[in-house]
């Protein structure tokens, strides 16, 4: 990296927005709520609620044309795929979202200075908070912390923060790392032993979460951070002060994570009932829950339907209602764990083949191997992350990820500076405002829709007391975004009879696109039989016994309850 001057500005009067910036970049990281059918629901929220304060408070500028055209052909892939019953609404909202984050990013952009620093300072404070949390996690004390944490159900040696998947918490932190080390180029000698200590604090979380993902995501950044210290002093040995520290204090980091890996189960459990990180190296994924097996499973499903897909929200369906001729992965299967994949299985090889092939071919115009910018260095570090873990799983699907994901985006293909800064008409210096009020009201709608379709999923003591009695006879029909939520709970808590089994076969089988669960099966089985449809009864009872073994034994009675 080069440590030009330019490089290091002050925060000057900004500080008060920069504060705001940061704040608005690791609150969804952060933040504690879920409940309701949709564990993320609340957080994709909060994570929306950022991005429109951050919209108007952060610079704004328009990203590259071929960005946008590969968000609109996205878009137009989504439109033209089969649908089924699953309502692609939130796809068309999260890629509103990207482009939202893209604008802001390439603002950040042309703006540097102060937006930079606190967009890299709030995803250190994430990190930071969230390796906290995760260590205290780990130890069995989350339920000390109230309602500021979540509390795990293993009890110990279970580390995720407030992101409730090992995998995203080693993500975070990762991010964390790659911000650290370009906040550490501009930092005071005193800023950097905090970092310092920062960076410690983020390696022993790192190794408590156990995530193989992320072991391979810190191998690599060292590695490339390592390699990009060495070139720098290679190239600037008598010019300004490093911008990273010395490459063998940075390749220092691999020991320090195994010594965290050894003695963080020790120190959280001394009889070894805690999993460390060299046991689930040593010991693999359980049969039947491997990536390979998985990755194969996808794809005997995309040779089912090459070029349009199962449609959109339709994996989970596929996934139960193929029989496979080889092993089978046990789990209920919403996503492909890799976004190419998901995107052929979903919408087709062309599609999957335009929206990954224009994303290669920007990316390959960018040339990221030749960069010398500090700046755009850390970016592409914090998307290499992401992208990295988007091929084993699906952080897109989770708003925090997904806010770092475009404003990356944006970065890094911004659209070219306008040479006038006047406004285009008279309406163009409210458009902004009144496009994120407008925005705001349409996210308080599906929150407070959210939150009535919720009751039915809550105990009634716990429920508001206008939905106390009555709930689902509210709730039918009423919901404007979730309905297929109360439909769900409709299904699972209506018993079947001769006088309903027509429209319990029917909700059953619709359900089943949903979410093809055993409850689901059963009620589908049960229906199907009293109408006397037994090719059908034969065709579930096929697929319950080969994608539920145990729950199929248990319903005939072979089994006892779990």
């Amino acid at each position: 990296m080069d440590a030009r001057p330019d490089s290091r500005p002050n925060l000057g009067p900004d500080a008060g927005r920069g504060g705001a910036v940061a704040a608005l970049v690791a609150v969804p990281f952060l933040f504690p709520l879920a409940g309701g059918p949709f564990v993320s629901a609340w957080q994709s929220v909060a994570g929306g609620l950022c991005l429109l304060v951050l919209f108007l408070v952060a610079p704004r500028a328009r990203p590259a044309r071929g960005l946008i055209l590969c968000l609109g052909m996205a878009a137009a892939c989504v439109l033209v795929s089969p649908r089924g019953p699953i309502a692609v609404w939130p796809v068309w909202t999260a890629l509103v979202a990207l482009a939202v984050e893209a604008w802001v990013g390439a603002g950040i952009g042309q703006a540097r200075g102060a937006a930079l620093a606190s967009w890299a300072m709030g995803i250190v404070l994430a990190g930071c908070a969230s390796a906290a949390l995760g260590l205290v996690q780990y130890v069995g004390a989350a339920d000390l912390l109230g309602g500021l944490a979540v509390v795990p159900a293993e009890g110990l040696g279970m580390a995720y923060g407030n992101l409730r998947q090992r995998n995203q918490l080693a993500s975070l932190l990762c991010l964390a790392l790659v911000a650290g080390l370009w906040l550490h180029g501009r930092a005071s000698p005193v800023a950097r032993r905090g970092l310092a200590a920062a960076a410690l604090l983020l390696i022993a979380a790192l190794a408590a979460s156990t995530s193989r993902t992320g072991l391979l995501q810190f191998v690599l950044i060292v590695a490339g951070a390592a390699w990009l210290a060495w070139r720098e002093r290679r190239e600037t040995s008598r010019g300004p002060r490093p911008w990273l520290p010395h490459p063998l204090w940075l390749l220092a980091a691999l020991p320090l994570y195994a010594l965290a890996a050894w003695l963080l189960p020790r120190l959280a459990s001394g009889s070894g009932s805690v999993e460390g990180m060299m046991a689930r190296l040593r010991e693999g994924a359980p049969p039947g829950h491997s990536r390979l097996v998985l990755w194969r499973n996808v794809v005997e499903l995309i040779a089912q339907h090459p070029w349009r897909g199962w449609g959109w929200g339709e994996l989970s369906y596929a996934h139960y209602s193929h029989l496979y001729a080889g092993e089978r992965f046990v789990e209920i299967l919403d996503n492909a764990h890799n976004l190419p994949l998901h995107l052929a299985v979903t919408l087709g090889i062309p599609a999957a083949l335009a929206i990954c092939g224009g994303f290669v071919w920007m990316v390959l115009r960018a040339r990221p191997w030749a960069e010398r910018d500090p700046a755009r260095i850390m970016v592409w570090g914090l998307l290499g992350v992401i992208v990295l873990h988007s091929l084993l799983e699906y952080p897109l699907w989770y708003a925090p990820f997904q806010l770092v994901f475009g404003l990356s985006l944006g970065f890094l293909w911004p659209g070219r500076p306008r040479v006038s800064s006047k406004p285009n008409g008279p309406f163009a210096p409210v458009l902004p405002a009144l496009t994120a009020i407008i925005s705001i009201a349409f996210l308080v709608l599906v929150a407070w829709d959210y939150t009535r379709v919720s009751q039915i999923y809550l105990p009634r003591d716990e429920r508001l007391p206008a939905w106390r009695t009555h709930t689902l006879d509210q709730l039918r029909g009423r919901s404007w975004f979730f309905g297929d939520a109360v439909k769900f709970a409709e299904l699972t808590l209506t018993p079947v009879t001769r006088d309903n089994a027509a429209a319990m076969d029917g909700l059953a089988g619709e359900m089943l696109h949903f979410s093809p669960e055993p409850r689901v099966v059963v009620k589908r089985i049960q229906a199907a039989s009293l109408l006397g449809h037994d090719d059908e009864v034969q065709a579930q009872l096929a697929r319950f016994r080969a994608a539920y073994p145990e729950d199929y034994l248990r319903w005939l009675g072979g089994l006892p309850p779990p």
